[in-house]
């Protein structure tokens, strides 16, 4: 299976030198900075101009293994709630990137929520706009793609357990979560509302997240994804969460009107 790229040329530039250009101007270059091996991080996947800089900063500070499981989210109401992709490549303007057979195939094992669908990846962004970054800092890597098309806690606690058993099961494996935050409300009220999240995030508090976005009304679109992460976590009994970067599309465009909040989370 080949799956093309959906969004090149409007998230991200579909001209390799420019992408690899672009890219390199979002992860700091700072030979001080330590990376790390850790367990997750959390990165936002809007237009690299908007949400490149925090997704490059989380990036800057991983020491990559090879074998990545991208758990992103089903935007349009195509395919499957929870569709994961077992065999082939992914393409983007840097090449062909290939799926980890044997990482998925175990992975559907443990999970039997997991449907194979290549509807529910066909258009989404979210897993794709992670791959050029990957590319570039990680030659070699293999991933998994898996998209959640649902907010059911039951069902996003269970798919996060069956994470949770295959990380400690697979201890050289990244588990790359992808979320934006608040949605389309001026400045001050995303901040607020952002902030509310981001406390529920920093105490593995997936039923707190769930709850208080649902009451905040807090337009986080990969709700579903970071819930099944913090419950993945919680299985491993991770205990360090740090946030790296936390902004909105104003630092781009300057407009606080209407913003989407982006953040960016390493987790041990």
């Amino acid at each position: 299976m080949l799956r093309l790229p959906a969004v090149s040329g409007t998230f991200y530039p579909a001209e390799p030198q420019a992408l690899t250009a672009l890219i390199r101007d979002c992860v700091p270059a700072d030979r001080k900075i330590q990376k790390s091996r850790v367990h997750a991080c959390l990165v936002p996947h809007a237009g690299y101009v908007y949400s490149g800089p925090v997704a490059g900063a989380v990036y800057a500070r991983i020491a990559f293994p090879k074998r990545i499981i991208v758990l992103g989210v089903r935007h349009f109401p195509y395919g499957e709630d929870v569709a994961i992709l077992s065999q082939g490549v992914w393409r983007t303007p840097l090449g062909d990137a290939a799926i980890d057979s044997a990482l998925a195939a175990k992975m559907s094992r443990l999970c039997p929520w997991l449907r194979e669908d290549e509807l529910a990846h066909e258009s989404e962004h979210s897993l794709e706009v992670q791959l050029p970054f990957l590319q570039v800092l990680n030659c070699g890597f293999t991933f998994v793609p898996i998209a959640l098309g649902t907010v059911d806690f039951a069902a996003l606690s269970s798919i996060g357990n069956s994470l949770g058993r295959l990380l400690a099961e697979e201890t050289d494996v990244l588990l790359l979560t992808t979320t934006d935050l608040n949605h389309y409300e001026d400045q001050a009220t995303t901040i607020r509302k952002d902030n509310l999240a981001i406390e529920r995030i920093r105490a593995f508090d997936a039923k707190g997240l769930h709850e208080i976005c649902h009451q905040e009304n807090i337009s986080m679109c990969g709700l579903g994804p970071t819930v099944a992460m913090l419950a993945a976590l919680r299985h491993l009994g991770a205990n360090r969460a740090e946030l790296v970067e936390h902004r909105t599309s104003a630092s781009y465009s300057g407009d606080t009107r209407k913003v989407v909040g982006y953040a960016g989370f390493l987790f041990g």
